[in-house]
This record gives C-alpha cells, sequence and structure tokens, in this order.
C-alpha cells in the first residue's frame, strides 16, 4: 500500500485546505492508499503557534513587510517562502513514499525545506490551488505577464531582488524536473506552462473532489423550512468572506441585480448571503430584494442544505482556479451562474447546467440569472449539473487519477 504524505498549511481553512482533506479521504476510501496529512496545527507547541504560525510565520510576514517598504503593501498577497518548519523530521514524513504538497504558504513550509524533501529521493506530487508554485511570490498574476519571461520587474514588491532571488531559487529548484504537478483546472495549467518557471516542467490536470453523499439534492420545501428560508420565493445564493477584495467581483452582483431588477418583478427574489460580510452585503443590495444573511457557515451538512434550497448559485470572481463552491452547489443539483474566467467554464457547461456570462459583463450576469431561474429550464439544469459532478468529480474517479501518478517511476 503506498503511503501519502499531504502537506497543507491548513486542515479546513481556506478553499485548497478543504480539497487537500476531501482528496485524502478518497484516496483512503480506495483501499489502495494510506493518506494522512500534515498541517502547521501539527506541529504547533502552543495556540499562538496553531493559529498564527509562530515565529516562521512572523519572520516571513516581517520580510515581506521590508520587502515592501515597510507598509503593510500586498502583506498576504505574496509569499517568499524563506521560513518555515523542517518537517522531514517528523515521523509522518520518514514514513511515507509520497509527499504530496498542496498550499503550503504564510510560514509552514519554506523553500530549503523542499529541496530537502527533493534531496532524499522521495517522489513529490505539488498540487497547484494558485499560481505561486510557478512564480516568484504572487498567488495570482491578474493583468501581469511577468513570470512568463522571469519575474524580473514584479510590480508586487518594492525591493525587486527579493523577487529575483525568489524566482532564482524556485528555477534550481525545478531543474531537477522531479516534481509531478497538478492543476486543478484546465486554465491554471495553461497559464503554468506559459510562465518560465513552468514550461518544461510535468504538468497535468486533476480537478478537485467532493462527497457526494454530503453535497446532494434534497427536497427543497423542507429545506427551507429548516433554515427559516420562505417557500414562495426564487433564492439566489452568494458567499464572500471579503466583499473588498476586488477578485470577488462583488460590484458586479450588485449591478447585475440592479439590472434584474429593471426588466423583473422581484418581489418574489431573495438573495441568501453567506460569509463574514453578510451584513455588511446586506445593506448594498437593492432595498426591494429580501435578503437572508446566514452569516459564516462551517458546518458542511448545513452549507449543502443551503446550496439545496436555493434555486442559484452565483460566484461573479474575476480571477479563480476552479471553485470549491460551484462544484459543491452542482453536486446539490442547483445551477450555477459565473463569469467566463478561470476554472468555471470548465465546471459551468453554458445553458446545459448553468450559465457562463461574458467577462466582467453584469448585464449578461443579470441575463444569466434569468435564464436559471426559468422554471421551464431548471429541471434539466439541475439533473445535468449533478451528472457532470458524479462523472468528473466523484471521489473515487479523482483519487485513481492520483494513484496513478503515485505509481508512475
Amino acid at each position: 500500500m503506498i503511503k501519502v504524505l499531504i502537506l497543507s498549511t491548513f486542515a479546513h481553512s481556506g478553499g485548497a485546505a478543504i480539497a487537500a482533506s476531501r482528496l485524502m479521504d478518497a484516496l483512503n476510501a480506495t483501499g489502495e492508499v494510506c493518506a494522512t496529512m500534515l498541517c502547521r496545527k501539527n506541529l504547533a507547541l502552543s495556540f499562538w503557534k496553531e493559529k498564527w504560525g509562530g515565529v516562521p510565520f512572523l519572520l516571513e510576514r516581517l520580510g515581506i513587510f521590508i520587502a515592501n517598504g515597510f507598509t503593510k503593501k500586498n502583506l498576504f498577497a505574496i509569499d517568499i517562502a524563506n521560513c518555515g518548519d523542517d518537517i522531514t523530521q517528523t515521523k509522518e514524513y520518514k514514513e511515507a513514499d509520497v509527499i504530496h504538497i498542496h498550499w503550503i504558504n504564510q510560514g509552514f513550509i519554506s523553500l530549503n525545506t523542499i529541496r530537502k524533501i527533493q534531496n532524499s529521493g522521495k517522489k513529490i506530487v505539488w498540487t497547484m490551488h494558485d499560481q505561486w508554485p510557478l512564480t516568484a511570490v504572487c498567488h495570482y498574476s491578474g493583468d501581469c505577464e511577468q513570470y512568463q519571461v522571469s519575474c524580473s520587474a514584479c510590480p508586487m514588491i518594492t525591493l525587486k531582488h527579493v523577487g529575483d532571488m525568489v524566482f532564482a531559487k524556485k528555477m534550481l529548484m525545478y531543474s531537477a524536473r522531479d516534481i509531478t504537478f497538478v492543476t486543478c483546472s484546465k486554465w491554471l495549467k495553461g497559464m503554468a506552462k506559459q510562465g518560465a518557471l513552468g514550461h518544461n516542467q510535468h504538468i497535468v490536470s486533476i480537478p478537485n473532489t467532493l462527497d457526494t453523499t454530503i453535497f446532494c439534492p434534497q427536497e427543497r420545501v423542507i429545506t427551507r423550512e429548516i433554515l427559516h428560508l420562505p417557500t414562495d420565493k426564487k433564492l439566489i445564493l452568494f458567499g464572500c468572506q471579503n466583499i473588498n477584495d476586488e477578485r470577488k467581483g462583488f460590484k458586479y452582483l450588485l449591478e447585475a441585480l440592479q439590472s434584474y431588477a429593471k426588466k423583473h418583478t422581484i418581489a418574489q427574489l431573495g438573495v441568501v448571503l453567506v460569509g463574514g460580510n453578510a451584513a455588511n452585503m446586506q445593506g448594498l443590495l437593492p432595498e426591494n430584494i429580501e435578503v437572508y444573511a446566514m452569516g459564516v457557515v462551517t458546518d458542511v451538512r448545513k452549507m449543502s442544505a443551503l446550496y439545496a434550497a436555493v434555486d442559484a448559485f452565483v460566484t461573479p470572481s474575476l480571477q479563480d482556479n476552479l471553485p470549491n463552491t460551484i462544484m459543491e452547489a452542482m453536486a446539490c443539483g442547483t445551477p450555477c451562474v459565473g463569469f467566463d474566467v478561470g476554472g468555471i467554464p470548465e465546471m459551468i457547461d453554458h445553458e446545459v447546467n448553468g450559465y457562463v456570462a461574458k467577462y466582467r459583463d453584469a448585464d449578461d450576469l443579470a441575463k444569466g440569472l434569468c435564464y436559471v431561474l426559468d422554471e421551464n429550464k431548471a429541471p434539466s439544469l439541475s439533473q445535468a449539473a449533478r451528472e457532470k459532478v458524479m462523472r468528473e468529480y466523484n471521489g473515487d474517479v479523482v483519487a485513481r487519477k492520483y494513484i496513478d501518478i503515485y505509481n508512475q517511476k
């Protein structure tokens, strides 16, 4: 049996951590792999270390703070991986045949530790949840294309030589070509292949997975009654932890709802909000749209019920990889609406299981909401959404693709 050690800064906080945890469960369910996960909290000697990362986290943030002229600019938008825990001394590491890296930033694993893993001869698989593994310091390059050359003029860091040093260290590491990179979307694979660090690397695309016995269709009326949601309205769901993050595209949702309101009677439309900013979002939406703020939802079964209770899920993100939220909603039979960007059009099949709107086009986003809320189209959209998840994102399907990689010499 193959012993796999999954490395992730967090166990359940954030999309990348959730994806890593779900993959571990899917791998173990096959009976062919013994997968364990090592996170920052496993190495914690104190609450401060567990929650905030301790000295490695502090030293890395300090390095970024100094490199950006003693300002908080991009303090959490970039990582230089100069500090981290030496996980090679742990029992879990020593027993593993395969080291499977996921999102390991914010002072958990340094580039020096990854180099040490390389020198050990253990097989390394690295699942990319954003662009950071194959750029100098950023997680999302946005409109910048410097990563395709050398990242030498990185706009996200003031002291350019710091970015240059990180880029050079990665270039040296990857010259061994002993890491199999996995992207969760074909879009990210294409971006990685275009980069100076990635064009000669072995990169494959495998989607994330989820438990389709938890995220599944449910009786809508009963579910709404349990959640204290109205049974006589069309409901759309939107979730966001930070509405001020431009990448999340909240302003386009506002414009889309305003556009929708001009053309339709919206007395029967409600918006269900999930996230830490739910209360703040509530005051920004059009007055004549009923809002139901659910706050932060950490219980996966409650989240599944919310997906199943609504008529549509909308994600106006301007840059995203392969959002777990879309996969979760589709597994519950809920059609999704999102922009034609990143990995989103790989998940949503336009007018088959949802609607893919033109990039940054709020009017088309509104058109998409209208399309999926059409009672005549809803049943077929719902069925197609669930079928796609079962066909492409089912745990066993995804796990076996990874096992194939583990077995490659």
